[in-house]
Formats: C-alpha cells, sequence, structure tokens
C-alpha cells in the first residue's frame, strides 16, 4: 500500500501549491500547459502590438526626430530582453516560478493598460487639427508614456524566463512518457508564441494606423486581461518546484567558491582512475533524498581543474585549511554554468545577423518594387514570411523529422540539442548567403536602370528577398527553440529560470552588438574625414551593402566553426536518480523512453553522508549522455 501511494505522487519532487506532493494522475502535463498557452499567444500579441510599430507612434504622434526614435526604441527592447535576468533570480531564489510570474504579471498588465490610455485619452497625447498640424507632445505626456513603457519592461522581467519554464515543470522528467511529452512543448510553446506575433504585425499594425492607436492597444490589453484569468483558474492543476534555499545565495557565489577551492587546491593531483573520481567528496544518496530540491549530478571530465575543488582532505595541514572542499554536485553545477556560458557566446553572431530583419532587410526592401495587383506592400510586411515559415516547419518538424531522426538514432528527440542548434546555425549561414546573393543581383540592376537616387525605386521584385526570411524562419525552428530548450535542460536544478534568461539576454545583447557594428562598419568604410562612401549609407542605391554582406557571411562561417568546436566537446547534465539509501546509476532518459539501451547498476549505500564519492562503486552499462 506504501508502495501504491508513493507511485500516485511525481517523481521529480515537483509540489502543489501548498508544497504538498503533486499527484500525478490530477496535475502537469498537457492539462496544465492548456491554461498558460493561451497567455502566451495574447503576451506575444500584445509586446509586438507595441514593439512593431512603436516607432511609427513616435515619430508621427509624439513627433519625436527619426533618430531620437530609434534609439528610444532600442533602449527599451534591450531593456525588455535584459530584466528577465532580475526575474529569473528571484524566481530560482525566493519566490518560485509562480508567484514571481503572478506579480510580474500584473505589472506588465498595468503598463499595457497605462500605455493605452496614453494613446487613447486626449489629454495624454499631442492633438493635431483638421489641416494635419500637429503639436509637439508636452513632458508630462512623454513621461507618461515611457512610464507605461517601461513598467511593462519591468514586468516582463518577471513573465518572460518563468512562464516557459513553469510550463516545462509540469513535466516530470522521470517518467518516460512524460518526458517525452516534454520534448515537444518548447516546440508547440513556440508555436503559439509565434502565431501571437503573426497576429500583431498583419492584423493590430493595421488598425493602429487605418482604425486608430486607441483601438489597436486596447485589442491585446483586453486579451492579456482574459488569458491571465485564464491562467489563475488552472491553479489546482499546476506542479511546482520547491525553491532551493541555498540558490538565495545566487550562482556568482557557488562559482566563486568553486573557484576559489579550486586555486587553493591547485598544487594537489587528482588521482584515482584517470578521472580524479576516487578523491572527491561527495554526499551520499540518503541525504539528496532527503533533501529533495537538489539532485546529485554524476561526474565528467571537462574542466577537470575545477575537479580539485572538491578533493577530500588527507592531511591535518589539509584538514586546517579555511577553504572546505566542494561536493562533486556543486563542481558538476560550475561546470554546467561554464559550459552554458561558453555555448552562449557562440549564439550572439546568430542573434546580432537575426537583429537585420527589422533593420537593413526592411531598409533593403524600400529600394524594390513592392507592388502586388495594385497594391503598395510595406517593405516590413515581409517579416511576417518569416513567422509563417516557422508556423509550418514547427509541425513537420516535430511530427515529420523528429520520429524519422529517432527511428535512425534512438534518441527521443531525433537529434541532439546541440546538433539542433547547429542545424540553426547553418541555414542562418545560407540565409545570409542568400541576402549577399540578392543584393549583388539589386546592385546590377541598379546599375543596368541608373537607379542611382535615393528615392528611386529598383526595378526588382521585392519577393526576390522572400528565400533569405524563409530560410531564417526555417532556421529558426532549430535554433530559436532549440536554444531555450538546451539552457532549460542543462541548468543546474533550482536554476531553470536563470538558464533560460541566456535566451532572452542574448537577443538583446545581439541587437546592442548589432547596432554597435553597424555604427562601427559605417564610420570605418566613412573614413576620418567622413568623405568616404559608407557601406550602408543613406542612399542604399550607392552604397555597398553587399560587401556588408560578406562580411556578416565570414563573421557567421567563423562562429559556425567555433560552434562546432564547443559542440563536439560539450558534456551533457547526468544526473542520478535517488530513492532513499539507493543511487541508481545516471540511466538517460531518452535511452529509458527509446525502450531501452541506458540501464544502470543499482548499488546500496550506507556510507557516512560525508563520505567522499567512490566513481568505481557505480557501474554504468551503455549509458549514453542525455
Amino acid at each position: 500500500m506504501e508502495e501504491e501511494a508513493k507511485r500516485e505522487f511525481t517523481k521529480d519532487g515537483s509540489v502543489d501549491l501548498r508544497g504538498r506532493p503533486a499527484v500525478a494522475a490530477r496535475t502537469g502535463r498537457w492539462k496544465a500547459c492548456s491554461f498558460l498557452v493561451g497567455y502566451e499567444a495574447f503576451e506575444r500579441m500584445a509586446f509586438y502590438g507595441v514593439a512593431s510599430n512603436l516607432v511609427v507612434y513616435l515619430t508621427t504622434e509624439l513627433r519625436e526626430e527619426t533618430v531620437s526614435s530609434v534609439r528610444n526604441v532600442n533602449n527599451w527592447t534591450g531593456t525588455v530582453w535584459l530584466t528577465p535576468i532580475a526575474g529569473a533570480y528571484i524566481a530560482d531564489a525566493f519566490l518560485g516560478r509562480f508567484w514571481t510570474f503572478t506579480f510580474s504579471s500584473l505589472l506588465y498588465l498595468t503598463g499595457m493598460i497605462l500605455t493605452t490610455l496614453s494613446v487613447s485619452l486626449k489629454a495624454l497625447h499631442p492633438q493635431c487639427t483638421p489641416d494635419g498640424i500637429c503639436a509637439t507632445a508636452t513632458r508630462r505626456q512623454v513621461t507618461f508614456f515611457y512610464a507605461a513603457l517601461y513598467t511593462m519592461a519591468i514586468g516582463a522581467g518577471g513573465t518572460k524566463p518563468n512562464i516557459s519554464t513553469f510550463g516545462a515543470d509540469q513535466f516530470d522528467d522521470f517518467d518516460a512518457r512524460e518526458s517525452r511529452t516534454k520534448a515537444s512543448f518548447f516546440n508547440w510553446w513556440m508555436f503559439s508564441s509565434f502565431t501571437g506575433g503573426l497576429v500583431a504585425v498583419l492584423v493590430l499594425v493595421y488598425v493602429q494606423e487605418n482604425v486608430g492607436w486607441g483601438v489597436g492597444y486596447t485589442i491585446p490589453t483586453v486579451g492579456l486581461a482574459l488569458s491571465l484569468l485564464l491562467f489563475y483558474v488552472g491553479t489546482p492543476f499546476y506542479r511546482h518546484k520547491p525553491v532551493r534555499r541555498d540558490a538565495a545565495a545566487g550562482p556568482a557565489r557557488l562559482v566563486g567558491r568553486v573557484f576559489r577551492a579550486a586555486f587553493a587546491n591547485r598544487r594537489r593531483k587528482l588521482l584515482g582512475r584517470g578521472d580524479g573520481g576516487g578523491e572527491l567528496h561527495e554526499r551520499d544518496a540518503a541525504w539528496y533524498a532527503a533533501a529533495g530540491t537538489k539532485r546529485r549530478l554524476h561526474h565528467t571530465r571537462a574542466y577537470r581543474f575545477l575537479d580539485k575543488a572538491a578533493l577530500v582532505r588527507t592531511s591535518p595541514a589539509e584538514a586546517e585549511a579555511e577553504v572546505e572542499p566542494c561536493t562533486v554536485t556543486e563542481v558538476e553545477e560550475v561546470k554546467l554554468i561554464t559550459g552554458m556560458i561558453v555555448v552562449w557566446l557562440t549564439t550572439l553572431v546568430p542573434c546580432t545577423i537575426w537583429a537585420q530583419v527589422n533593420t537593413l532587410f526592411v531598409k533593403q526592401g524600400t529600394t524594390l518594387d513592392r507592388s502586388v495587383g495594385g497594391v503598395r506592400i510595406p517593405a516590413a510586411s515581409l517579416g511576417s514570411f518569416i513567422t509563417i515559415s516557422m508556423l509550418l516547419s514547427i509541425p513537420v518538424y516535430d511530427r515529420v523529422l523528429v520520429p524519422l531522426a529517432r527511428r535512425r538514432t534512438g534518441d527521443p528527440r531525433g537529434i541532439t540539442l546541440l546538433q539542433r542548434l547547429g542545424v540553426g546555425c547553418v541555414l542562418q549561414v545560407a540565409a545570409v548567403a542568400c541576402a549577399c546573393l540578392v543584393e549583388l543581383r539589386r546592385m546590377r540592376v541598379v546599375r543596368g536602370a541608373s537607379a542611382t537616387g535615393a528615392h528611386d525605386t529598383v526595378p526588382m521584385s521585392i519577393f526576390w528577398m522572400l528565400p533569405q526570411y524563409i530560410l531564417i524562419g526555417v532556421g529558426d525552428v532549430f535554433s530559436s527553440v532549440g536554444i531555450l530548450e538546451f539552457f532549460y535542460e542543462q541548468s543546474p536544478q533550482g536554476m531553470q529560470s536563470l538558464g533560460t534568461t541566456f535566451f532572452t539576454s542574448g537577443l538583446g545583447v545581439g541587437n546592442f552588438l548589432n547596432s554597435l557594428l553597424v555604427t562601427a562598419v559605417d564610420r570605418v568604410t566613412r573614413g576620418r574625414g567622413g568623405g568616404g562612401k559608407s557601406w550602408i549609407g543613406d542612399n542604399l542605391n550607392d552604397s555597398h551593402l553587399d560587401y556588408y554582406y560578406v562580411f556578416l557571411l565570414l563573421l557567421a562561417v567563423i562562429n559556425l566553426a567555433v560552434f562546432v568546436w564547443v559542440a563536439t566537446r560539450y558534456e551533457y547534465k547526468k544526473e542520478y536518480l535517488s530513492d532513499g539509501g539507493v543511487v541508481v546509476g545516471m540511466v538517460s532518459r531518452e535511452a529509458e523512453m527509446a525502450g531501452g539501451g541506458g540501464k544502470g547498476k543499482v548499488v546500496e549505500r550506507s556510507k557516512v553522508i560525508d563520505a567522499p564519492l567512490m566513481v568505481e562503486d557505480v557501474e554504468l552499462e551503455g549509458v549514453r549522455a542525455v
């Protein structure tokens, strides 16, 4: 009876809102996630409903200059993508994901309401006369509008890193069926996200410019409020990961402690079977089972110099040392963080290239023939093909490519996390190469038609640019979804929210890097006196955007080579499953889902809690890294 009662609960230690063990049959899975997906769609619609047309509002309604409006949009967007770092830390260390999201989402909704009021009430925005003359915005109007925007940005800091992670928490990693379902969760999560963004770009932008800004902002605000109500209705079905109290010290303190201990033991040698395992300190499995909020990690060979932080004391002099030995799990957590930082660095160039979509790609498109059936389409509308190609590709990837690859590789994901990122990088390189070829053809047409004026329309259809948008869209199915999944899966236990901020911060840093790169290239190509011809001039018909695309292509190729080098040396996280005093040798969840191949030898442990770990005690038979 007692064994049957245990089986009713989840195996990953998740609890309900009151802190009681979560009942597996009544909580989590898609039953709970269905309440979350709706929120994501409306939140993306609200965000892109503001962000995609913000520069137009600033220049036409608040009467800002173009340079000033672009700078203000970049500052706000950068803040939106970087505040999740603070929101994730608060969730991991103090409040947990549910309560952090709850407070932040209410703040986010408040910002949306204030923004809607600022564009709707006559007293809060400049008025225009019937003859088209508009007054300059007052300081009070500008202050109110930006206060509303940055209220949204602060609220986004607690919602962005926690809602997707909270959704992933609804699936038990140690249940084969739920773990397989979780493998497709991020795909469908991004599907709902892009659906909301597509509605914003195709519908809300049109409503804002042709019906009214107030109506265009009210629609997503009402939708966001309704989605929050739906989220709270699902509260009884949610699973929660307990907050790790030691996480309040933060990853920085853990990293500092491990590096300090490794440096203190720098002159000591690692002994054992060539992997340092025989001399490393680790707590007993029973300690982790009792703690419940932290999982024991398997020793890896990556960053071996850090293993010295876990060396046990073997002499009286060492016993009196000020630096306490770390556990193998603590060292492995720091290894995971270090490896994630290295991978994150290789994603900055792809994020910088993606930033071209809303900048140079649009600028390039404005010079081309945009007539379709007598209607002149906006150049920015071509960006919708990125979203459309992603929406079409995600089901194909999830339902066709993954099953085919799974039968060949035995991996339930079809391909590994880093292989998925690598495919995305390759497709992005192809997209930049395509953009370069299109620009070379455009310049030939410019010279042939003598369309060198700044406002001359090049007799070349804008749909020549369609392949580069489609390649970026398909590539994002691999890269954007893959990055989000990678950083969630590889984060140490209790730090998943902070791990997902690697995704959002990469986008923010990528946008800032793009601004710096464009500025630097413009200054260098103009020369010291400013008399040279910029590659990215105001008149693209008399510039060398093709040279700049070649430069980006070289960066992308070099970054791809570095990524492959990093990926081939990366060691995935390995965890022990613990049940009382029994340690299960790291069982590959993927192998278990695939029907075997990953059996670990169960070993009874009766050592004292602080006894050193002997890796030789655990035999792994045919286990591959997760």
